[in-house]
């Protein structure tokens, strides 16, 4: 039987509701150029198998329109996104509706988690895409959009907008101008790695 993950498919209502809870394998190795961190798989990217699967989210054409990919990739060439250097995890693991339906202390924990996980495979940029999430789990309140002063390990800290649809603060030009910053930094910064 062919698994359904394997290719792109819309899930049925039920396959996105049944969803709730379930987690997503992190994309991840040692050596990344950025290392990509949600806030936690929403229900219809649960229901994919895959990371900013919900059609809606800008994540995958925002990286596109800043340089990352060269063609537009969709959550499930996510792979192809790995070997380009690139990875993704979340902050905390199992899927909800909607991110404020996680607790402070279930971000916090997450945070603990994802640190280790950084300091582990060492990945040269962690960008998380959400800013209330960095700020809940790392204890830092007043953290800004963009580089952050502190570093996780040896790696460099940057916090992007949300990249949802329905993050209406941020336009996808303000997100692509955001991410060229980040990337263009990352090709000056982090020369060993990009030679690999």
């Amino acid at each position: 039987m062919t698994d359904p993950n394997a290719r792109p498919f819309k899930p049925t209502k039920q396959e996105v509701l049944a969803a709730r809870g379930k987690t997503l394998p992190d994309v991840i190795s040692s050596g990344l150029k950025i290392l990509f961190i949600g806030i936690n798989p929403g229900l219809y990217t649960a229901a994919v198998g895959h990371h900013f699967g919900r059609p809606g989210n800008r994540f995958w054409p925002a990286l596109y329109n800043a340089g990352f990919t060269s063609r537009l990739l969709s959550a499930f060439e996510e792979q192809e996104f790995l070997e380009a250097g690139y990875g993704i995890v979340n902050v905390v693991a199992r899927a909800t509706a909607r991110a404020d339906e996680l607790s402070t202390e279930e971000l916090i924990a997450g945070g603990v988690e994802l640190e280790k996980k950084i300091r582990k495979f060492k990945p040269c940029f962690c960008a998380f895409i959400g800013m209330g999430a960095y700020r809940v789990a790392f204890k830092r309140p007043r953290a800004p959009i963009g580089r952050q002063s502190e570093k996780i390990g040896d790696s460099s800290v940057w916090v992007v907008p949300s990249t949802s649809g329905i993050n209406a603060n941020y336009q996808m030009k303000d997100l692509v101008s955001i991410l060229q910053e980040m990337r263009l930094a990352a090709e000056r910064e982090c020369q060993e790695i990009l030679r690999l």
